[in-house]
C-alpha cells in the first residue's frame, strides 16, 4: 500500500450489512487513517490527488463510495444522519478503530455525525465548506445555485468551475489545473452515479440545514480538535456557517482563503496540504 497513490490505487469492494461497498486505499500504513466523506454528487474520482497524493506520504488514506452512489450498491439515505449510519458500516467493515475524517460539503455534514455518534472513533476532523445543522440558508440552493445547477456543460464536470470556483480569473485557472487533476486517471474510473442519488441526497441536505431553535446546540458534544476551511465567499453554503461552526465547537481553528469559493482547498491545494499536516499532527 505504501507504493500506492491516487492514481494506481485500484478500486476494492467489501460487504457490510448487504452493501457492497467501493473504495481506495493508499498511502503510508501504520497511523491514523484519513477517511474521506464526500460531497453532493461525488465519486471516487471527484477528491483531487494533489491533496490525496500528497497526504499519503505522511499517513494512510482511504477514499469510498457511501451506500447508493457510483460503484457501492444500496440506496442514499435520506437524512444525514442515515448516511453517516452507512459510513460506519463500511468503517467497522474494515476493522478500523480510530480515524480522522476528512469531510467536504455534505461530507462535512456526514463527518459531524459519525463523530457525534462514535466519540471514541474519530481523533480530529477536518470541515470543509460546511456548517452547522439550521445553519444560515442551509435548507436550499441560493436562485444562483440552482441556476448553475440547471445547466448544461460541456464536458459535464466544468459545472464544478461555476459551483466550487470563483468568477476571478485566477480562481478559474485554478479550478481549470483542478479540472485537470481529476481527469488524469484513466483506468479503473468509477461509474456514474445512478437517477436516485440526487434527490435523495438533496432531501438529506434539506433535512439538515432545517432551520430548528437550538440546532447549534449539538456543537457543544464535539470535544475533538476540528479545523474548519472555506472559501471567503461561498455560494453554495454560505462562509458564515463555517464561523458559526468555530463559534460553537468547544476546540476549533478557522481557515479562510482569499478569492474563493466552495472548494477553497483545490484553489490552494500546496497550502492546504502543509495545515491539514499541522493540523493532523498536533502542532497548529
Amino acid at each position: 500500500m505504501d507504493q500506492l497513490t491516487h492514481a494506481n490505487a485500484p478500486t476494492q469492494f467489501i460487504h457490510a450489512n448487504g452493501i457492497k461497498y467501493a473504495y481506495r486505499r493508499f498511502g503510508k500504513s501504520g497511523g491514523t487513517p484519513l477517511v474521506f466523506t464526500q460531497h453532493f454528487t461525488g465519486t471516487l474520482d471527484n477528491w483531487d490527488p494533489a491533496i490525496t497524493s500528497a497526504l499519503a506520504a505522511d499517513r494512510e488514506i482511504i477514499l469510498f463510495d457511501n451506500a447508493g452512489v457510483a460503484s457501492s450498491t444500496g440506496e442514499v439515505a435520506t437524512t444525514i444522519k442515515g448516511i453517516a449510519v452507512t459510513a460506519l458500516a463500511f468503517i467497522d467493515a474494515l476493522d478500523l478503530k480510530k480515524i480522522d475524517i476528512f469531510g467536504f460539503s455534505m461530507g462535512s455534514f456526514v463527518a459531524q455525525e459519525i463523530s457525534l455518534a462514535r466519540p471514541e472513533l474519530v481523533r480530529r476532523l477536518i470541515l470543509i465548506g460546511s456548517g452547522p445543522r439550521g445553519g444560515e440558508n442551509l435548507e436550499t440552493f441560493s436562485p444562483e445555485v440552482w441556476a448553475m445547477l440547471g445547466k448544461e456543460y460541456s464536458p459535464a464536470d466544468e459545472l464544478l468551475l461555476d459551483t466550487f470556483f470563483s468568477p476571478t480569473p485566477s480562481s478559474q485557472a485554478a479550478g481549470r489545473k483542478f479540472l485537470d487533476r481529476i481527469r488524469e486517471r484513466v483506468k479503473d474510473r468509477d461509474i456514474a452515479i445512478n437517477d436516485k442519488v440526487v434527490p435523495n441526497q438533496l432531501a438529506a441536505i434539506a433535512e439538515w440545514g432545517a432551520p430548528k431553535e437550538g440546532s447549534y446546540e449539538y456543537l457543544r458534544e464535539l470535544k475533538l480538535p476540528v479545523l474548519v476551511v472555506n472559501g471567503k465567499n461561498d455560494l453554495l453554503f454560505h462562509t458564515i456557517n463555517s464561523y458559526i461552526l468555530q463559534q460553537h465547537l468547544p476546540d476549533a481553528q478557522l481557515i479562510i482563503y482569499p478569492d474563493s469559493n466552495h472548494a477553497a482547498q483545490y484553489q490552494f491545494p500546496e497550502l492546504f496540504v502543509k495545515q491539514v499536516n499541522l493540523f493532523l499532527e498536533g502542532v497548529q
